[in-house]
Formats: structure tokens, C-alpha cells, sequence
């Protein structure tokens, strides 16, 4: 059955916003929350920060190497440092200052990315990051987290900002539905059960935006007689090992999408937790080795096969290669 918090809306909301939003309320709760941007205030939206709190905020420039290490210094000074910019920037300019100023000394910085995927259409495969997960994954000491909607980007900036320990958190440029409400459940580390049909055959998992998607190839698949189980599974790391492992001995069978790289993401996580723990078959929706290129992101996502349809026909093929 569905969870009884999650109602797919019609409506469409800015993580972005969210993002900017939820930073002025953590600012109002605790002085030493500070946020620093290279150059792209209005974009990533900590523009609202910097009107409420202007001796607080920090523009280095173009300069996502100085974004890593400024904060590092502020947070081994007890500041809360949020760092802000596009993902293919930070960590895509800066994982070295990442790596050795943040993760090696276990600092509390906040990295939050926008921009994040091929959903950034337009701005082409130079602004589109794919790799970023697979980035952050391998850094020891970070949390990664992936928010579906504008109210799951809000719990997971106030969860972050009470960690003691670096988290990148990835956001979509382009509005995304709402279907998570003020008491949906948010825990970092713990995914989210969306749809459990009865004796479900499939089970969908997905990570960002791509978590709506999947929510609606399960109502497709239970038209055409087919139940499923849908996890969104906001935390890549750490990754929820027992939910992952539950819904695969459920099913028998596992199905992955993320607006990302299909290596070394989120897919790839599931993966390795299966492997280890549960195998069973395993299919991946995502970007297959391959970089972006310019067009409206619907035009992108269907290019690349990250939509409901492809989701279904994914769901299908998987469940037949169980049976053999």
C-alpha cells in the first residue's frame, strides 16, 4: 500500500528555494551558521541569507578552491559553514580542498550543490554534473545526501546542519513535484518507503528528483496487474543497508534510477550492498557513460531513458530475468 504521508501533487517547487529558505531559518536559530558562495548567490538562492544575515555571508569569487578551505578554517573555529555553488564546480573544480582541508579533518562543513544533472538542459554537458556522486562517495568522513522534493531539501538541510561531520547534499535546478508533507518522515541514513503493493514482484529504488518517477511506474505497473515496493532513498552515504536488503528478499529483484552516472553512483551503491549482501538481479537506469548535451531538460531525460515509461519496461525485464 502507499504510505499514507505521500500524495503526489501537481504542484511544482524550487529546491532551490527551499535551500534558501531553510538556511535563513537555521540562521535565525544559531549565530554561528555562515554561508559562503563563489560568485553565484542569486542562482543557488543564498541570496535570502545574505539579506538577512550580510555579516554573516561571504562571496570569494569565482574561487571554489578558496570556498573549500575558507569554511574549513571557519568550521575548526566552531562556525557551521554552508558552501554553495553549481556541482559541477563544487566538487567538480574543488575536491582536492574538499578531500584535504574538509574530510581529512573532519570539519562540519556543509557542501550543497545545485544544478545537479542533466536536468540543467540548456547550459550543455559542461554545466550538467554526472559524476558528482561518485565524486563524494569515495571521500571518507562525508554524508551525501539527495533530496526528491523542496520539502525533503528543508529536513535535510536542519538534519545536516546537527552533524558533526561534512555532508554534500545535491539539488536539481529545474522545479520538481511535491509529494512529501511537513510529517512525511525524514531520518539521514533511513530511506523512505513510498508504495508496497501487495506480493510486490519489482522493487524500485531511486535517489533525487527520479523519486516521483518511480512512485508513477508503480501506479502504472499495479494498473496493469503488476505490484511493486518504491524506496527513495534520499541518504547514498551512509546507505540504508537494511531497507535495501529487505526490499530485495521481498521481490527477488531490483531496479535503480538517479540522474547521474549509472558508474559509481547511486546504482552502483545498491549494488555493492547487494552483492555483499543479497544478490539478485539488478537493473540501472541512469546515464550510461556518457556525458550531457544541450535541450530542454524533458527533451534530456527522455533522450537518456530516465522516465516512467523506461522505468516500467526496466521493472519488467528485470522480473523476467529472476525467472530464469
Amino acid at each position: 500500500m502507499i504510505n499514507k504521508t505521500i500524495k503526489l501533487s501537481k504542484k511544482l517547487n524550487s529546491c532551490r528555494d527551499a535551500f534558501g529558505k531553510a538556511l535563513v531559518e537555521a540562521g535565525e536559530k544559531d549565530q554561528n551558521v555562515v554561508v559562503l558562495t563563489a560568485d553565484l548567490e542569486e542562482s543557488t538562492r543564498v541570496q535570502y541569507f545574505k539579506d538577512r544575515f550580510p555579516d554573516r555571508f561571504f562571496d570569494v569569487g569565482v574561487s571554489e578552491q578558496a570556498l573549500a578551505t575558507i569554511a574549513s578554517g571557519l568550521a575548526n573555529y566552531g562556525k557551521i559553514p554552508v558552501i554553495t555553488s553549481f556541482a559541477t564546480f563544487s566538487p567538480g573544480r574543488n575536491w582536492e580542498q574538499i578531500r584535504t582541508t574538509i574530510c581529512i579533518n573532519k570539519v562540519p562543513v556543509k557542501i550543497v550543490s545545485t544544478h545537479a544533472g542533466i536536468n540543467v538542459g540548456e547550459d550543455g554537458a559542461t554545466h550538467q554534473a554526472l559524476e558528482d556522486l561518485a565524486l563524494m562517495r569515495v571521500l571518507p568522513n562525508m554524508l551525501i545526501i539527495s533530496p526528491s522534493d523542496a520539502e525533503e531539501t528543508q529536513k535535510a538541510i536542519r538534519a545536516a546542519l546537527k552533524t558533526k561531520t561534512p555532508v554534500y547534499i545535491r539539488l536539481p535546478r529545474y522545479e520538481t513535484k511535491m509529494y512529501t508533507t511537513p510529517k512525511t518522515p525524514f531520518e539521514i541514513g533511513k530511506a523512505l518507503y513510498l508504495w508496497q503493493g501487495k506480493d510486490p514482484k519489482v522493487a524500485i529504488m531511486a535517489t533525487g528528483p527520479c523519486a516521483v518517477k518511480a512512485l508513477k511506474a508503480a501506479q502504472t505497473l499495479s494498473k496493469n496487474g503488476i505490484e511493486s515496493l518504491v524506496l527513495n532513498n534520499h541518504t547514498i552515504k551512509p546507505i540504508d543497508q537494511e531497507a535495501i536488503v529487505n526490499a530485495a528478499k521481498l521481490t527477488g529483484c531490483v531496479v535503480t534510477i538517479e540522474d547521474h552516472q549509472i558508474k559509481g553512483g547511486f546504482g552502483s551503491a545498491v549494488a555493492e550492498t547487494l552483492s555483499e549482501l543479497f544478490p539478485v538481479p539488478i537493473e540501472f537506469i541512469g546515464i550510461n557513460d556518457s556525458f550531457g548535451e544541450s535541450g530542454k531538460p524533458k527533451e534530456l531525460l527522455t533522450k537518456f531513458g530516465l522516465t516512467t515509461e523506461n522505468i516500467v519496461e526496466k521493472a519488467l525485464k528485470v522480473i523476467k530475468r529472476k525467472m530464469i
